[in-house]
């Protein structure tokens, strides 16, 4: 059953000190229940594509599987709403511990986590990856072409993962997270490696957005928005490059700038 990713629906608009009958486009709330191994495992607010690739993502980023030779099977049952996902190992009978709240940190730096799952599965970036400020603003302008259906609703988050030249790409959900986790399910699906690629978002990036990306295990991570000021302790930390406001020819590099050739 394919559901759309946007809907256009008769609305009353007030404009110009009168109201007109019109329409307008907004985008699709999806629940998708994951069932591991016949049990209940969680449920995702998602948009209601690419939703194999986010299951394996998901999975992957709570730190269930590895790789993915680990999953024997998955069923996507989207007229009803369930993923089924039956694994060629055990689940971890604590498995609900993963999202307990903690605080914790690590060498006497500023890593900060807040659940069980992150600690465990956050990745120091050994990527050797470098690129140019052209590629940066190469890669941005690229994501905003091809976020049509934002365009349209204001509704998407947009994310593209690339190697800055050849590979690009690119996801779209109204969960921020989920758009993330549809490329790392991407990469793991197709065996592609990960670590000398980059990120790509269309929102700021958060602590939670940071440790995604470390999850995945990329070393550089763009932005058109703003970082907060523990994402870039984070990125401080675990070796990843964070770079940001990229927009009108220009954008700031907030953590290991290394990454970034500069010809002056």
């Amino acid at each position: 059953m394919k559901h759309n990713m946007a809907y256009n629906q008769p609305i009353l608009k007030y404009q110009n000190n009168k109201f007109i009958e019109t329409t307008d486009c907004y985008v699709t709330e999806f629940p998708l229940k994951i069932m591991i191994n016949g049990e209940e495992f969680a449920t995702i607010i998602c948009s209601p594509n690419n939703l194999r690739e986010l299951v394996i993502g998901f999975i992957a980023s709570e730190g269930v599987i590895i790789k993915k030779d680990e999953i024997k099977r998955i069923t996507i049952d989207d007229s009803k709403g369930f993923a089924h996902i039956e694994l060629t190992k055990i689940i971890d009978p604590n498995y609900k511990k993963y999202t307990q709240r903690m605080i914790s940190s690590c060498c006497g730096k500023s890593r900060e986590f807040y659940f069980n799952n992150d600690a465990a599965t956050a990745k120091i970036s050994h990527s050797k990856l470098k690129i140019n400020p052209q590629q940066i603003i190469s890669m941005m302008d690229k994501l905003h072409t091809e976020s049509k259906t934002f365009k349209e609703t204001g509704g998407l988050h947009n994310a593209a993962i690339s190697d800055g030249d050849n590979f690009y790409e690119h996801r779209s959900d109204i969960g921020r997270h989920n758009a993330l986790d549809k490329l790392y399910g991407h990469c793991i699906e197709y065996n592609i490696p990960i670590r000398n690629k980059v990120l790509i978002f269309s929102g700021r990036i958060s602590s939670e957005i940071l440790i995604k990306a470390a999850k995945i295990g990329v070393g550089i991570i763009l932005s058109k928005s703003a970082p907060t000021n523990l994402a870039i302790d984070l990125a401080d930390d675990l070796n990843i490059t964070s770079v940001g406001f990229i927009r009108d020819g220009g954008f700031n590099v907030y953590s290991h700038s290394e990454r970034i050739i500069r010809s002056d």
